[in-house]
């Protein structure tokens, strides 16, 4: 399982203030943190919603440069914005990378997939269009088939490709659950040499006991073919669950992760 550290999101408030006002101190010791805690990626998402387009893009340049000063774990360069995109793969500089994320939109795809093939760096596709995240299984499909078909027209191998399912909490449609857990098992079928990947803590807003439904949400997904998730890698109950299920569904091979991360 392949574990993206969430925690460098500046919609957040208490990120938001590290980014407007150039906290090294407080960014380095998000990254510092989640990589000891065996992040494999750590997203580092800039949008603050304050300023320019110009001044996200400068706020990615900070970020990244000063986290690859003193940590070497890859970076999951995160925005809606391609320029914003393409000036964290500049100053990644050939490091291993992330790219989060395109969409199922015509411009978006023609601005975002030759990034991929430009800065030879995988690619995490949202199974959404111009009108939203569908609500049924069918739709996001045809969105991941749009978007499989942008990556092989742009040359971007689709080995190299994240597909999300996309998460819709289950308090505002109880139904969700199972629609995301659904699309994983198709797109594993459908797209057997792409990864899946989802932000799991999505699943369980504005509920009570957050981390227990995260962790069960986990073990069912891994089972239906998850590959990544975008989550909370300081969160040990869910880190556990992690070793967990890879264990249960034959990923673990005699059980090794998980003996040393319980003797740990």
């Amino acid at each position: 399982m392949i574990i993206i550290g969430e925690k460098i999101n500046a919609s957040l408030a208490g990120i938001k203030g590290i980014v407007l006002e150039r906290d090294r101190t407080g960014l380095l010791e998000l990254a510092r943190t989640q990589a000891a805690a065996g992040a494999d990626f750590i997203d580092v998402n800039v949008g603050t919603g304050v300023g320019s387009r110009e001044d996200e893009i400068c706020s990615m340049q900070w970020a990244i440069e000063t986290i690859q000063e003193e940590v070497e774990t890859p970076l999951c360069i995160d925005s809606a914005d391609s320029a914003v995109l393409e000036a964290g793969l500049k100053a990644r500089n050939g490091r291993p990378s992330l790219i989060n994320s395109t969409k199922a939109e015509e411009n978006n795809l023609e601005q975002v997939v030759p990034l991929a093939r430009q800065y030879d760096t995988p690619l995490v596709g949202l199974a959404m269009d111009k009108a939203g995240i569908p609500k049924t299984v069918e739709g996001r499909l045809r969105a991941c088939e749009q978007i499989a078909a942008a990556c092989e027209k742009h040359g971007v191998s689709s080995e190299t490709l994240y597909l999300d399912p996309l998460v819709i909490p289950v308090s505002t449609d109880i139904n969700q659950g199972l629609v995301t857990l659904n699309t994983i098992a198709d797109i594993k079928k459908q797209f057997p040499a792409a990864k899946t990947v989802m932000g799991l803590s999505n699943v369980s807003y504005g509920l009570p006991g957050r981390t227990g439904l995260n962790a069960a949400f986990l073990h069912m997904a891994i089972y239906a073919g998850l590959d990544a998730a975008i989550t909370d890698p300081l969160d040990k109950a869910l880190m556990g669950a992690v070793k967990m299920a890879e264990v249960l569904v034959g990923k673990d091979r005699h059980c090794r992760r998980y003996t040393r991360a319980f003797r740990k």
